[in-house]
């Protein structure tokens, strides 16, 4: 039975994020790393997109950049000028080459495609079985999301960030390349959260995609009938579909944390790495890729890794509100974007804010929601 020092029990956006870096860092050059995934990671299955100030390492395979965004519901729209940020996009494709591109040239680094079926800890390793083959390990960084695990239990509210997307191609030149639709909020909401997010690639490309923040899902030909009235109200007649996605990313403030232990790290969605109130993964991923590798670097034991802080509480209010009353995310949202200034919601999602830059954000929402929720918030601590 080999030995490794490092296995990734499943090879989402957090642990290829990691590989590269612990590759890039150098200092793992003597440590043999095993990669495991049942998915090759050889088709454009998703889209990430993040807001930056200033160029990342993900740089060279960020495919479109936009300087303003789009905010708008049923009674108004405000163009966001997003300086100094800019919002980013990066195909999922172009991500898994470029990394798989340095990991290949590694010869301390293996991938095996196969389904993980047990990670089990011992005292002094962790065994990792695949349906056809066991390993053992140092320790392993687990991205495999157990969905059940969540689901089954009542105490934090679980939400889900689910879309179906479209990119197409217009006759008509209706799209504006510059301006990204963060959140229309125009559409039916039908007692939930939904809204319209387009990424316009040139006048006549981008991708649209129908979300929702809500506890079910929708059979998927309500996602494509909305995308379909909503193409019409742009003023397009003729268009083609060159590519679909579709996901379900879970919006929860799960302590996933308590799951991990001495040997055995959850990273990514299975770590709750996801931004919860957003579902927005890359930024988070990123973030926390690299503080786990400065990590590593001073500690062993991985229940040490987790700090719980402010954001994780702020995060849990608006869950808590959206889970109870979901028809509400357009008001909270819209009070914020309205009046706030761009760059400083970005920084406040970003967790990167002071606590009066928070107070500044948090002022502009509806305050008896966030009053009754944080009276409510004790049986969460």
């Amino acid at each position: 039975m080999k030995h490794y020092h490092y296995i990734f029990t499943g090879t989402g956006l957090a642990a290829l994020m990691m590989v590269y870096k612990m590759v890039q860092s150098g200092k793992y050059n003597d440590k043999s790393i095993l990669l495991l995934d049942e998915d090759s990671k050889k088709t454009n299955d998703r889209t990430w997109c993040f807001w930056e100030k200033e160029n990342s390492i993900w740089e060279s395979i960020v495919s479109k950049k936009w300087n303003y965004a789009l905010f708008a519901n049923e009674n108004f729209n405000r163009n966001l000028k997003l300086q100094p940020y800019q919002y980013c996009k990066i195909q999922g494709l172009d991500f898994y080459n470029f990394v798989f591109e340095l990991l290949l040239k590694e010869k301390n680094i293996s991938f095996l495609n196969e389904k993980v079926t047990n990670i089990n800890e011992l005292e002094n390793h962790v065994y990792v079985a695949t349906e056809n083959n066991s390993f053992t390990c140092d320790q392993v960084f687990n991205s495999i999301y157990n969905k059940a695990a969540v689901a089954k239990q009542t105490k934090f509210p679980l939400l889900q960030q689910h879309f179906i997307g479209w990119s197409i191609k217009s006759t008509e030149a209706v799209f504006n390349p510059e301006q990204a639709t963060f959140m229309d909020f125009s559409v039916a909401q039908k007692g939930n959260t939904r809204f319209m997010y387009v990424l316009p690639i040139s006048k006549n490309e981008a991708l649209i995609e129908y979300t929702l923040f809500s506890a079910e899902l929708l059979e998927k030909e309500e996602y494509e009938l909305e995308i379909e009235n909503y193409i019409q109200k742009l003023g397009i007649q003729n268009f083609e579909i060159t590519e679909k996605e579709q996901s379900s990313i879970p919006m929860t403030c799960y302590p996933f944390w308590e799951k991990n232990s001495k040997r055995v790290l959850n990273i990514g969605t299975a770590g709750g790495w996801t931004k919860a109130s957003t579902g927005y993964t890359f930024k988070n991923a990123d973030k926390k890729s690299s503080q786990l590798i400065a990590f590593l670097q001073q500690e062993t034991d991985f229940r040490k890794f987790h700090r719980k802080n402010r954001f994780w509480f702020y995060d849990l209010l608006l869950l808590d509100i959206l889970h109870q009353k979901n028809e509400l995310g357009s008001r909270i949202f819209s009070s914020m974007f309205k009046n706030g200034n761009p760059a400083l919601i970005f920084k406040f999602l970003d967790e990167e804010t002071s606590l009066i830059e928070d107070i500044k954000i948090i002022l502009k929402c509806p305050k008896m929601l966030f009053i009754k929720a944080l009276f409510k918030s004790g049986r969460y601590l």
